[in-house]
């Protein structure tokens, strides 16, 4: 298990990827990188890759508050990384980190106003069985891709997928929106955010990409979908997917998460709950 963090601090050139070994565990590979982009000085993006989790966070702010926001959310929680993880655990590590956030900022007045994002992936216990569990609060996204369908596991929590939502545009037109950069949900916030939570069973074969919002500025559902496609396994589609995303232009911080799960793996999952559900929570402020 590791955290990724910025490679270098203020440096923006290509090449130095800040690279995390592909990690092997049970059924599961995963490859991981960050990169500072083409065009920020500094890398604000977090990520954890563990055995039972994978996290980015996108962080907020001005002065590097942001590059703090998104570190104090990772190492609250890489808490997570444990045998028999339950879905309100998670809720409640956000919240935790949430409350950190809000902290720092208090103590420290040239923060005020810092903040993440965060979004991951984790396996969590229901009844015996192990499920996955895909989470987010902002716009950093996890993507599943099984039979050579991609889909978008998360939902963002922003001004421009609003929009999407009624219509008022499309997807393609919210890359370039005015408002993309604009979160509607954010971690260091008063009240707290709710946090989007889906649960549903593990199948053999599937992969996951688990990204901040600087991999899809760059790139579409298509371009995703067509770099999995020729990447023969977990660390070749991550490193592929950032190359990508900066020379594409690079605008923003990227970090990536691909996570593959063993086609011959065949946990035997009881479906005790639907094929796919949905936990929004609401915590409100004493």
């Amino acid at each position: 298990m590791a955290v990724g963090r910025p490679v270098g601090g203020v440096s923006g050139a290509r090449g130095l990827h800040d690279f995390l070994r592909s990690v092997a565990v049970i059924g599961v590979s995963v490859g991981a990188f960050t990169d500072v982009g083409m065009v920020r000085s500094l890398n604000e993006d977090h990520y954890y890759v563990g055995t039972h989790i994978w996290l980015v966070a996108d962080g907020m702010g001005g002065h590097a508050a942001g590059e703090v926001a998104s570190e104090i959310v990772v190492d609250t929680l890489r808490s997570l990384d444990r045998d028999h993880l339950e879905q309100q655990q998670i809720v409640d590590a956000v919240m935790a980190a949430n409350s950190e956030v809000l902290a720092y900022g208090r103590a420290h007045p040239e923060a005020r106003g810092l903040g993440s994002t965060v979004t991951g992936l984790a396996r969590i216990d229901i009844g015996g069985a192990e499920h996955w569990a895909v989470f987010n609060v902002g716009d950093s996204r996890v993507y599943r891709e099984y039979g050579g369908v991609l889909s978008r596991a998360t939902v963002d929590h922003s001004e421009v997928e609003e929009l999407i939502l009624q219509g008022v545009i499309t997807a393609e037109q919210a890359r370039w929106h005015a408002f993309r950069s604009v979160v509607t949900r954010s971690i260091g916030t008063e009240p707290p955010p709710q946090v989007d939570v889906w649960v549903f069973p593990q199948t053999p074969g599937e992969r996951f990409i688990v990204c901040s919002d600087g991999l899809v500025a760059e790139l579409d559902d298509g371009d995703l979908q067509s770099i999995l496609n020729r990447s023969a396994d977990a660390e070749s589609a991550a490193r592929a997917l950032l190359d990508a995303a900066c020379e594409a232009g690079g605008s923003d911080n990227i970090s990536v998460i691909v996570v593959a799960v063993a086609a011959d793996e065949r946990a035997e999952v009881e479906e005790i709950t639907n094929p796919r559900s949905h936990l929004n929570v609401e915590v409100t402020s004493e």
